[in-house]
């Protein structure tokens, strides 16, 4: 088993890819877990400038409607569960992008633009189309797997004024792939503040399937001489199920590897589940 130790640092985040995801209010019932990404908003700018999102069998366009002339879900519904995981010291965000995001920024001043959307939509400003009601989710996480980091500093730069005078704490955290730099995100990344990155250590040659290229290393050198906030915490990204992505390992080998990466690299946050 994954030590408790470890799992008070759980973050878990899906999708329903395997089949069997329980709601909200579920994994929120569960001691181990401290934070879930909400997965995903995948589509940024579509019908009336707004984005899409798909949280799998939990909310979608085609199965709960969407607002008036937008493809935005109605996912209002969710305000009760979000709000109780809240109360039980969970943070709840929402994961921009995914495997199957179609959108990307043009520029820094779109990244402005789309962060405002974000804050009004999601966080702590205001709109008429809000998707979760009431609830104002605790920050975003992004997990960008195409194009380029383009616009995503200035986002995460402008999250953060925008949160500065708030009277609750905002998260931004990012789920780069393993190898070491990100493709999609590696000089966002470098140019802006993060809480956490969340490494997805699967479906790829250097996962927890492949202890020899395991390069959970690299990913603290970053931390301690790169980034911004030098307080970053790097958590170790792991398949929840050997169906959910390439590369899963079971819990006692996760368990052990989580350990031994603790006594070794002092950015370790935690484990994050997919």
């Amino acid at each position: 088993m994954i030590p408790a130790s470890i799992l008070a640092a759980l973050i878990v985040g899906g999708q329903n890819y395997v089949g069997g995801q329980q709601n909200l209010a579920a994994y929120c019932q569960d001691s181990t877990i401290n934070a879930i990404p909400m997965a995903f908003l995948n589509k940024f700018f579509s019908t009336g400038g707004l984005p899409e999102i798909d949280l799998g069998n939990t909310c979608n366009a085609t199965s709960n409607g969407v607002f008036p002339g937008t493809s935005l879900a109605n996912c209002q519904f969710l305000a009760t569960d979000i709000e109780g995981c809240q109360r039980a010291n969970k943070s709840v965000t929402l994961s921009l992008g995914g495997a199957t995001g179609v959108d990307s920024l043009a520029s820094d001043a779109q990244g402005v633009e789309f962060a405002n959307t974000i804050w009004d939509l999601f966080l702590g400003g205001s709109s008429d189309t809000r998707p979760f009601g009431s609830a104002v989710l605790d920050g975003v996480d992004l997990d960008i797997e195409a194009g380029s980091p383009t616009g995503f500093a200035a986002f995460v730069n402008q999250i953060r004024n925008l949160s500065a005078d708030a009277s609750k704490q905002y998260y931004v955290t990012a789920a780069p792939q393993c190898p070491f730099p990100d493709a999609h995100l590696g000089d966002a990344l470098n140019a802006a503040n993060y809480d956490a990155i969340y490494v997805q250590f699967y479906n790829n040659l250097c996962g927890l399937s492949t202890p020899d290229t395991f390069d959970f290393w690299a990913w603290d050198t970053w931390a301690k001489t790169v980034s911004p906030n030098k307080n970053v915490k790097i958590f170790i990204g792991a398949p929840a199920a050997p169906a959910a992505a390439d590369g899963y390992v079971d819990a006692e080998t996760l368990g052990a590897l989580a350990v031994s990466t603790r006594s070794q690299f002092s950015s370790f946050g935690g484990v994050m589940l997919w």
